[in-house]
């Protein structure tokens, strides 16, 4: 009987009414898994919908006594890896990932976990804060990579006006984030 296929999921990290987040997450899901012998799939958090962080006990004790969030760690769970896509707010991540985040403890420990954050100068206060957060969740950080998008490359309606002239100097990056997501859990085997 063949091995299962590890499921990487690529998690949307922005609900923004008109971000671009979604349409990067798409792009970097079919560049990382185009050669993979992982499974990349999108999570899109604007689809989970989880309200403001609403469990009265602490994640750590694993005991929900919302439905959404045990639908939610049933969810998390069903993946062996991640990779979060997301813009730079004000220096920080988005709140809607910092929520989905929090919501869990013990599901994200020892995943490993990559992310892909851009902005105007691609990223690294966003990448600072995340990867602290990754730590204290015990996730296995593996290399990240920061995506440098200007007013030039978005168009009247703030969306991309040509994704892949954006994005292609970070596909050797993907690459690399996919072999070493391949490694972490080939070791954890």
């Amino acid at each position: 009987m063949p091995a299962r296929q590890h499921r990487i999921a690529v998690v949307i990290g922005s609900t923004r009414p008109t971000r671009i987040c979604a349409g990067i997450a798409a792009w970097a899901c079919e560049a990382i898994g185009k050669d993979s012998q992982l499974s990349y799939e999108l999570l899109d958090l604007a689809e989970v919908g989880l309200p403001f962080l609403d469990e009265p006990l602490k994640a750590a004790l694993g005991v929900y006594k919302h439905g959404h969030t045990r639908a939610w760690s049933q969810t998390v769970q069903s993946y062996d890896g991640f990779l979060f896509v997301f813009p730079q707010y004000n220096w920080g991540y988005p709140a809607v990932l910092k929520n989905a985040l929090d919501y869990l403890y013990l599901e994200w420990h020892d995943r490993p976990a990559s992310f892909l954050t851009y902005g105007t100068r691609g990223g690294s206060k966003a990448s600072e804060q995340f990867t602290s957060v990754l730590q204290g969740l015990h996730m296995r950080i593996l290399d990240h990579v920061e995506a440098v998008i200007t007013d030039d490359d978005l168009d009247e309606e703030w969306q991309l006006k040509d994704i892949h002239a954006t994005l292609h100097t970070i596909l050797p990056t993907l690459d690399a984030i996919d072999f070493q997501m391949t490694e972490a859990l080939d070791d954890n085997q």
